[in-house]
């Protein structure tokens, strides 16, 4: 069962050519890329920034680690050590996170970009074969022929989609989490600089 799936999969990749493995490459550091982000966006709790910081400095902490639960017991041990430059301070201790949070953005965009651009060169590679064999009038040839052409055309354009358009979809949802984590840092730092650490709903 394992063998035949190996071949089928080794026979996949020679009918595209030698543009299916830089996409297989492209596809392996995309995902993990994407679960390296995946990783990197918990937030570590389902309240808001408010009640968060509330709860931490109450001692009552989260059982879960993640980037708005590290923030916040930073913030805190910020604003009790040097309330006099806080901000500054706490620009300073948020940087690796939000530096974190963003890691790979650019890799994953570059790739979601780049592979229906190499599925796009497999496909003229493929149709040059094809009418190379026409004007050979070779229609089975050893390298394939105009079958070999086609094939190899499809096969490529497939491929770059089936990297790209996932890798796009998660990206997308992964830039969305990033933005409102960011959002949330910026408050947890207001909420930090006014002193204003209540509870959401609390007079």
């Amino acid at each position: 069962m394992l063998g035949t799936i190996f071949q089928d999969l080794g026979s996949y990749i020679e009918a595209g050519g030698w543009v299916m493995p830089p996409l297989i490459a492209a596809a392996v550091v995309l995902w993990f890329a994407i679960g390296y982000r995946i990783a990197a966006l918990r937030r570590g709790t389902s309240r808001g920034a408010r009640n968060l910081v509330y709860r931490i400095r109450k001692g009552k902490m989260p059982k879960a680690d993640g980037v708005l639960v590290r923030a916040s017991l930073t913030g805190l041990e910020l604003f009790e050590r040097c309330r006099a430059e806080l901000r500054p301070c706490l620009d300073e201790a948020f940087f690796e996170e939000e530096k974190e949070i963003r890691k790979y953005r650019t890799l994953i965009i570059t790739i979601v970009m780049a592979a229906p651009l190499l599925g796009l060169l497999g496909t003229v590679i493929g149709m040059i074969e094809t009418f190379n064999s026409l004007g050979d009038m070779s229609l089975f040839s050893q390298s394939g022929g105009i079958a070999g052409g086609i094939s190899q055309a499809l096969f490529t354009t497939q491929m770059g989609l089936a990297v790209a358009i996932p890798g796009m979809i998660v990206n997308g949802i992964l830039n969305r989490r990033q933005l409102d984590l960011e959002l949330e840092l910026a408050q947890i730092k207001d909420l930090l600089c006014s002193g204003e650490l209540e509870p959401e709903g609390k007079e």
